[in-house]
C-alpha cells in the first residue's frame, strides 16, 4: 500500500534537531511532492530514505523493509540527487552503460539508446559529458537514475536548468514512469510543478511536518479567504480596503487576502468605487501563497493560525 513509511523519526547533528518526530506515507504508484525552505530537513529525509542517513530514532520502511542497513530494497530506489554529478571526461553513451550495469542491468545498449532518443540527445551519445549543456547534462542523468526501471524514484529539483521545452519534456517522462507503476517522491522549490504534479504534498518546516495531503484537502485547511481580482486601479489604495489584511500584485492581476470574517461583495463594492474591476474570483490560497503563509517573514505568527485551524486526521502510523 505505501512505498515509504516514516514513524516518529527523528535525527540530530549533535544539538540541531534536523528531522522532529515525523511521520510520513508515501502511497505507492503515486507523485509525492517534498516542499519546504532550505534548511527545514528535506534533504535530511530524503538521504534517511536513501539509507545515506540513518534515524536517530523512529522507523524508516521502503516497500515494508525497514531502513537498518544496505540490502536488497536499494536496487529498487533510483536517486536523483540535487548536488548533480557525472563523469565529465567520459561519453555519454559509456556513461549511461555504466550506471545501468552498476543497477544490475546486462547488455543495456538497446535501452541506452532508446532513453538517448527519448530524451533528444541521440546525436549527443558519442560526445563527452564536458561538452554538454547544463540542461543536457542534466538529463543524462536523469536517465541514469531512472534507466533501470527502480520501484521508487526520488528526484531531488529535477527540473533545474531545464527550458520549458525540456522540463515540459522531463515532466511528461515522470508521469509515464509513475503510470508504469513507479512511485516518485519529487522535492522542488516550484509550487506550480508541485500543485500541477504531485498526488500529494509534504511540507517540512524547521524539522516538522507542517503539511500532509492533496491539493485540495491543504487548500480546505485555509479556506476561501483569497480574492483574485483585475482591477484598474494602484495596488496602494486595494490594501486601504476595509476587511483586506495583505495585497499582491502579480502585474497582470492582484490577490487580497481577507480578514477573517470579512464580507467579500463589500470589498468588491469597494473595489469597483476605486476603479474598473475586470476579473472578480473568490478562490483558495494557492501552494506558493500557503507556503508563504507558514515559512515566510511571518513564520511564527503564521504557524500558530495554522495550528488553530483543523489538521487533517494523522496517526502514529500508516493505514495498513
Amino acid at each position: 500500500m505505501y512505498a515509504v513509511e516514516l514513524e516518529n523519526v527523528t535525527k540530530r547533528f549533535g544539538v540541531h534537531v534536523a528531522v522532529d518526530d515525523l511521520t510520513l506515507c508515501v502511497p505507492a504508484e503515486s507523485v509525492y511532492g517534498f516542499i519546504g525552505p532550505n534548511g527545514s530537513g528535506k534533504t535530511t529525509t530524503l538521504r534517511m530514505i536513501m539509507r545515506i542517513l540513518y534515524p536517530n530514532s523512529g522507523t524508516v520502511r521502503v516497500f515494508g523493509e525497514e531502513v537498518i542497513g544496505r540490502g536488497s530494497v536499494s536496487d529498487r530506489v533510483g536517486y536523483l540527487p540535487e548536488e548533480r554529478g557525472l563523469y565529465k571526461t567520459m561519453k555519454v553513451r559509456d556513461t549511461l552503460r555504466f550506471y545501468a550495469e552498476l543497477q544490475g542491468m546486462r547488455r543495456p545498449g538497446s535501452e541506452v539508446d532508446a532513453w538517448l532518443e527519448r530524451m533528444n540527445l541521440s546525436e549527443w551519445g558519442k560526445k563527452r559529458v564536458d561538452a554538454l549543456s547544463k540542461g543536457m547534462a542534466q538529463k543524462v542523468q536523469f536517465i541514469a537514475t531512472v534507466i533501470a526501471k527502480p520501484d521508487l524514484i526520488i528526484l531531488d529539483e529535477p527540473f533545474t536548468g531545464l527550458d520549458p521545452v525540456n522540463t515540459d519534456l522531463l515532466r511528461d517522462v515522470i508521469l509515464e514512469l509513475r503510470r508504469d507503476g513507479s512511485t516518485v517522491i519529487l522535492s522542488t522549490h516550484d509550487m506550480s510543478v508541485a500543485e500541477r504534479m504531485c498526488d500529494g504534498i509534504f511540507m517540512i518546516f524547521r524539522g516538522r511536518k507542517v503539511l500532509d495531503g492533496t491539493l485540495a484537502e491543504i487548500q480546505a485547511q485555509y479556506g476561501t479567504d483569497t480574492l483574485r481580482v483585475r482591477v484598474l486601479a494602484e495596488s496602494e489604495s486595494l490594501a486601504g480596503i476595509d476587511g483586506i489584511e495583505s495585497v499582491k500584485d502579480f502585474g497582470q492581476y492582484q490577490e487580497l487576502r481577507l480578514k477573517p470574517g470579512a464580507n467579500s461583495q463589500a470589498v468588491l463594492s469597494e473595489l469597483m468605487r476605486l476603479g474598473s474591476v475586470q476579473h472578480f474570483e473568490h478562490a483558495h490560497p494557492s501552494l506558493h501563497d500557503i507556503f508563504v503563509r507558514i515559512a515566510g517573514p511571518d513564520a511564527h505568527r503564521a504557524i500558530h493560525e495554522h495550528n488553530d485551524t483543523p489538521q487533517p486526521t494523522e496517526t502514529a502510523e500508516c493505514i495498513k
